[in-house]
């Protein structure tokens, strides 16, 4: 399995609700600063860094998208 993204390139992020419920805010960019190991059930995983406030997450390849 490969990385969908490149380090430093810009994407969004879609921030999860409680249980993974979908939320009503916006979708913020981020700068991928990180390729984390593959989780055992194949997820790919980044670390990631806020362009607007000084915080780093740890999120699947499924909670990103490309940046326009």
């Amino acid at each position: 399995m490969s990385y969908a993204y490149k380090l430093l390139e810009n994407v969004r992020h879609r921030p999860q609700g409680p249980q993974g419920r979908a939320t009503t805010e916006p979708p913020v960019i981020y700068t991928i600063i990180q390729h984390m190991p593959i989780e055992s059930d194949g997820r790919v995983r980044y670390r990631i860094r806020s362009k607007l406030e000084k915080i780093e997450r740890v999120v699947t390849e499924d909670q990103l998208s490309y940046s326009q």
